[in-house]
């Protein structure tokens, strides 16, 4: 018997309402598949049934990857990594659709990789099927002048549309976590703000949500050198505190910290 590793953030989806409300989602027939921690493949079953042109599973624990090899054969490719360690855009020559129930501990990780790794409007994917912990999923589809928007929100909204599926209860896991998860499908959007380096747009948005309750002023000032023609220029009012701010003006912003360091 499989048990499910703590340290791995491992929670098998056992629910079949939930797991077929997932592979519904989006039409999967004749598309190549990834996978992301499969577990004992309870999706991973379910998805091959919908004939999938071709199934790619990415797996870090070598228990499941010997329990996973046995079950499907050559039915999956398995790909015995660290997902953080994978450079996502050579995995396939396809176009992939990904689903992934996500290691709690790392989710946001995976996902702020993904986006920042984008290269130019190249996309690798054309839908991620996502299952987060749901207080994670809140900040992702958050919306400004909330308590949830942030840094993740920022990102994720740049070059993702985002929509949230279904919550989902503990008890549709084995073992159940404590906390109740939600399914996101991502999808590419065709035209997204254009900046030089994606990683600005991180240091930016950190540097004004490390005190998300106090004004402007002072991490602005931090990144611009107190030059205010910029911000006067956007309309920004410094008094104001980051979550006051929309997508667009981050991305924006981002945009002048590039023009000004060359």
């Amino acid at each position: 018997m499989i048990k499910a590793k703590k340290s791995l953030g491992q929670n098998f989806l056992i629910d079949q309402k939930i797991i077929d409300k997932i592979i519904n989602i989006v039409n999967i027939k004749e598309k190549s598949i990834l996978e992301i921690g499969p577990g004992t493949g309870n999706l991973t079953l379910n998805i091959l049934k919908k004939n999938p042109k071709k199934m790619i599973v990415i797996e870090k624990d070598n228990q499941l990857v010997e329990f996973l090899a046995k079950t499907f054969e050559t039915k999956i490719k398995i790909i015995n990594e660290d997902i953080l360690k994978l450079d996502e855009n050579e995995l396939d020559n396809d176009i992939l659709t990904v689903f992934g129930n996500l290691p709690y501990n790392i989710s946001t990780e995976i996902l702020c990789k993904w986006i920042l790794n984008i290269k130019n409007k190249s996309f690798w994917f054309d839908y991620l099927i996502l299952m987060f912990q749901r207080e994670v999923a809140d900040r992702i589809i958050s919306k400004f002048n909330t308590k949830n928007y942030g840094r993740l929100s920022i990102l994720a909204n740049w070059k993702l549309n985002i929509e949230k599926i279904c919550d989902v209860k503990p008890l549709s896991f084995s073992p159940r976590p404590k906390v109740d998860s939600s399914i996101l499908l991502l999808q590419p959007k065709l035209d997204f703000f254009s900046l030089k380096n994606p990683k600005n747009l991180e240091k930016l948005t950190r540097t004004f949500f490390m005190h998300r309750r106090k004004m402007l002023k002072k991490p602005y000032n931090q990144l611009f050198n107190g030059n205010l023609e910029i911000a006067n220029r956007l309309k920004i009012n410094l008094n104001l505190r980051p979550q006051n701010l929309n997508f667009e003006t981050y991305y924006k912003l981002t945009k002048e910290y590039e023009n000004l360091r060359g």
